[in-house]
């Protein structure tokens, strides 16, 4: 999810009455809830490829849900201790909690998008989905403010705690929706094969965008919820992946790399300036019509540049 809505859900905890558990504890429950996307400064030194294969990684996993609380518990510990005139007592305890909530909310929002998050990294570099939440989502953005704005000004920490509860309904409301999408879709003719994509949409929580992979390539489509649920088809592509320069490409150390994030990868063979080029495209973001930042040019040889 984007960070507003992480910090939001990091405040949110703390409106519910949690902040007055200790010293610092909003300033750690807002910063726990941004700190695995540390993994940002990848773009610091790297580019898009090495964002792609890096993030949501280890900053997300198993192991960094043990390591990452107990650094900021050490880090809010040291900055209490450099202002000890100011605020209340400071409960070790209670500051290590927080931290760990604060933390682990933030892959389990993650995962509840299109992009996925890995879980058990470094044990293991497989990708998990929710498809529950388009990555930026108004109404969640709301129901926090809400909770926050209204707890904040009368006092009352049973308005956040409602605004939570309220928030994970709403969760669990699309979640079903997005199951609900998928067992339509899924149901058409030629039947899916490897899997199906019901995507949440923006401003939509009635629709879900599809891709289905179908023999040979994708069927992308629409399901509108409702009772009962209707899927429209827009139309097939092929995936591409038989062509000899989309074999070649998977096979170099960038298109390893892209294609181990890739969830629906397509091979188009295409040009800029009269120059022959190779594209993957993730059908989660777009179906190869124009470029996306989802996606990976190759420039090809000249043995493998025609179609």
């Amino acid at each position: 999810m984007d960070n507003l809505t992480h910090t939001l859900t990091g405040l949110l905890l703390a409106e519910t009455g949690l902040k007055r558990k200790t010293r610092l504890g909003a300033a750690t429950l807002m910063v726990g809830a941004n700190l695995p996307d540390i993994d940002a400064a990848i773009f610091f030194w790297g580019d898009g490829l090495d964002g792609l294969a890096f993030r949501r990684g280890w900053t997300h996993g198993v192991l960094a849900m043990v390591v990452l609380p107990v650094l900021l518990w050490l880090a809010m510990r040291w900055w209490a201790g450099r202002r000890p005139d100011r605020g209340g007592a400071l409960h070790a305890r209670w500051l290590l909690g927080l931290a760990c909530l604060g933390v682990w909310s933030h892959p389990l929002l993650d995962l509840f998008n299109t992009y996925g998050v890995r879980l058990l990294m470094p044990f293991s570099n497989r990708w998990f989905y929710g498809d529950t939440l388009f990555i930026v989502d108004p109404l969640l953005l709301l129901i926090a403010s809400a909770g926050i704005l209204i707890a904040r000004r009368r006092a009352a920490p049973g308005a956040a705690r409602g605004a939570l509860a309220t928030a994970m309904a709403y969760v669990a409301l699309m979640a079903s929706g997005s199951a609900l999408a998928r067992a339509e879709a899924s149901a058409e003719d030629p039947p899916s094969v490897g899997g199906t994509l019901a995507s949440p949409a923006p401003l939509a929580p009635l629709r879900r965008d599809v891709v289905r992979r179908i023999p040979g390539g994708y069927e992308s489509g629409m399901v509108q919820l409702g009772w009962p649920p209707r899927y429209t088809p827009r139309g097939r592509v092929p995936d591409g992946a038989d062509q000899p320069w989309a074999r070649w490409a998977a096979g170099t150390e960038r298109g390893r790399r892209f294609l181990a994030w890739s969830r629906f990868p397509r091979f188009v063979l295409d040009t800029f300036a009269d120059v022959p080029l190779g594209v993957i495209y993730d059908m989660r973001y777009g179906d190869g019509a124009t470029g996306t930042w989802a996606s990976l040019a190759f420039d090809l040889p000249a043995s493998l540049s025609t179609r």
